[in-house]
């Protein structure tokens, strides 16, 4: 989405608070899903996918205009790789991305009575879920591309649909962002994944990511 012109500094904050609230959304929303569904996980799946989705379009619609609400460092990637967006920019963006990512993790720990970081034990691992944020992932940058270029107005509603819907048709209940990967290892809860496993999924969304990146690049090229 196009940003409105405002300093750097504001820009990066913003991609800051809106990280540290997708986090929180995504970690809280599995922990109050978790207890209250008394053990039968398809109900937690759906409180934390509903609840993701709602945050999603709150957020892309709130920041979407003034820092382009990518609050993923692939994205912001992405962007630069096919020039809509400028590289002397993309390591504040990523910066700020992941920070606000790990605040928002802590900060959902700490609403629920846990410790401020608690290493995950979930496990999240094999070639099949590799597969999966690899698709993921390329699929996520797709949506956001396409419909910024043909359908911008309707992007929040986009992104947030294919995220809601990736909980259920991705056996990994799709990460595809690095700084949601990398943060969510800091949390021993139903969102959680193991400190082990985040390098293969990290391998697999830039994986993803590339051929995405090329793809859009073909298909977004007016010439």
């Amino acid at each position: 989405m196009p940003a409105i012109p405002l300093s750097l500094a504001k820009r990066a904050s913003v991609e800051f608070a809106g990280a540290s609230v997708l986090l929180m959304a995504i970690v809280g929303s599995g922990i109050m899903g978790e207890r209250l569904a008394g053990g039968n996980d398809a109900i937690a799946l759906l409180a934390n996918s509903i609840a993701t989705g709602a945050v999603l379009v709150a957020l892309l619609l709130a920041f979407g205009e003034v820092s382009g609400a990518h609050f993923n460092p692939l994205v912001t990637l992405s962007g630069a790789f096919r020039q809509k967006f400028p590289w002397r920019e993309t390591p504040a963006y990523i910066g700020a991305q992941v920070v606000g990512a790990f605040s928002g993790v802590a900060l959902a720990n700490v609403m629920f009575g846990l410790p401020v970081i608690l290493t995950s034990h979930h496990v999240r691992t094999g070639w099949t879920q590799w597969i999966a944020e690899a698709v993921a992932t390329a699929g996520l940058l797709t949506v956001i591309a396409c419909s910024v270029r043909w359908r911008p107005s309707a992007t929040p509603f986009a992104v947030a649909g294919y995220v809601t819907a990736a909980y259920w048709f991705f056996p990994s209940t799709s990460f595809a962002n690095p700084a949601v990967t990398l943060s969510r290892s800091i949390t021993d809860t139903f969102s959680g994944i193991r400190p082990t496993d985040v390098p293969a999924f990290l391998v697999a969304q830039c994986a993803g990511a590339l051929a995405a990146t090329a793809f859009l690049g073909w298909i977004l090229n007016d010439e």
